[in-house]
This record gives C-alpha cells, structure tokens and sequence, in this order.
C-alpha cells in the first residue's frame, strides 16, 4: 500500500531508505537471566539458607547440571545478596549466608551466649592458628609460662584445634593445627586471612617499637604433613590429647576465670616469635 505522497512505506524494499530498527531494551531488562537460570539460582539458594553449615561447591553441583558454572551462578546469587541484610560468603573454601556486617549490631540481642575461654586458652589458640604445626612445649616457649593439659582439652573439644601428627624428635611429641571449624566460627576464607604485622600494629595487639627482624609467622593449615611429622598411630584418639613425653613444664599455670570471649582472640601472643 502506498503512502498519500505515492511512495512506498519507508522500510520498504523498493526505498532506499535504511530499515527501522528496534530500540534497545532497558540495562535491567536485558540482563535478566533466562527462565532455566533463574530456577538454578532458586535452587542454590533454596540449598544455602536451609544448610546448617556452609556447602561446598561440589555438594551444590550435585543438584544441576554436569554442564552447568556452579560458580558463576554462585557469584551472580552474592551480587544478589551484596546489598542486603544478609550476605553471601565465602568461609573455610566453602558458602553460607551470613548477617551483613554493618546489621551485626541489631542481633546482638538474640545471639546466644556462647562459652568462654580463659585468657591462656585464648593465647594458646592463636599461638597454635599463627604457628602450627606447633607442639606444647613450643606453644610454653612463646607464652613464657607452661601451658595446662585443660586449655588445650577445651579447644579440642571445641573443635578448633586437632592433633596432625608427631614431630619426628625425641619423645615425638604431638602436633597441633586448627581445623575447618576454626575458619567458620571467625568468618575466615582460609588461614592466610589472619591479620598480618601491619593490620595487629594497627589494631594496637603489637608494640610500635618492636626488635629488628621482628616478623609474624605465615600460617599454613595444610592438612599434609611436614617432612619433620610422622602420622598418628591409627589407634591413638583424635578428639583427645595424646600422651606426650616432653620436657617438664616451667612452671604451673594458675587456673584463670572465664574472662575472653570466643569471638575475640588476642592475637598478641600469636605474633610472638
């Protein structure tokens, strides 16, 4: 049909017009993921929220495709979730929904109080995080005083510290490292997050006029043994501390109140060294 002036209808193919195009569809709407990928990011997170621990990526590429980027869907759901009142985070090498850190704050009230340990329990804890793996008598070294069977009994039971191994010296006293539940309960990704020199200067945890050469420990919590470890003996208790023919201890330790909080270990005496 012919337009009144008696041309064709502009786009036509007998003008010699260029063709109307479409205009493009708004940002927001363009990068709205396709039907199946918004049902495997419901799927994910159906799986994360009701978890009671946080899931590896292998355990959540169970429930999709063999072909499916389990962490490109896994990085679009935390880009969801970054601006919310719970987040998405990576700790232990694994995911789990988190409180937002700036909200913390409202929550304190409904948290539930959880045990304390004593100042020398704190301290072993992080000579052990920054220094493992570390024996008892290395552990005394750094404190300066002997370290009592019940400090490290309690984290043991707490599930932050295991026993790797025996150091191949005599006596072949056992080696202590922290484990996987350690990195959840701070909100560390892995054992190389622990502050380092600058940031405990920062935090005021070290002296500003400290010796030269003065250095903090990389920690590494490779579950692999070192080539001075020998592997424990496959009767010996794993939840328990194994009996250990060290050197005496210098002197006793007196037992100390419950006076530091599990969410706030000193990390003073972990730099130690």
């Amino acid at each position: 049909m012919a337009s009144r002036d008696g041309n064709k209808p502009a786009g036509g193919s007998g003008s010699g017009r260029a063709p109307i195009l479409p205009l493009p569809l708004p940002s927001n709407i363009a990068r709205l993921p396709s039907a199946d990928r918004r049902e495997k990011l419901r799927i994910l997170e159906a799986l994360l929220f009701a978890a009671s621990e946080p899931l590896d990526e292998a355990s959540l590429a169970k429930h999709l495709g063999a072909k499916d980027g389990v962490r490109q869907l896994i990085e679009e759901l935390q880009s969801l979730y970054s601006g919310r009142g719970v987040n998405l985070v990576h700790v232990a090498g694994k995911w789990a929904f988190r409180t937002a850190e700036d909200l913390s704050f409202l929550l304190e009230h409904y948290s539930v109080e959880q045990r304390k340990l004593s100042k020398a329990a704190l301290e072993t804890l992080a000579i052990i995080a920054y220094h493992q793996p570390v024996t008892r008598a290395e552990i005394e070294e750094i404190r300066g005083v002997s370290t009592s069977k019940g400090s490290l009994d309690v984290l043991l039971e707490i599930g932050w510290v295991r026993l790797r191994g025996r150091r191949r010296a005599p006596g072949r006293p056992v080696t202590y490292g922290t484990t996987e539940a350690f990195l959840e309960h701070f909100g560390f990704d892995s054992i190389r997050d622990l502050p380092g020199l600058a940031e405990l200067k920062g935090a005021g945890l070290l002296d500003s006029n400290l010796p030269p050469g003065f250095a903090v420990p990389e920690p590494d919590d490779s579950m692999m043994l070192r080539e001075d470890e020998v592997p424990l003996e496959e009767d010996e208790p794993l939840g328990e501390q194994a009996p250990e023919e060290e050197e005496p201890l210098k002197s006793e330790e007196p037992e100390e109140p419950d006076e530091g909080e599990l969410a706030d270990p000193p990390l003073r005496a972990a730099s130690a060294g």
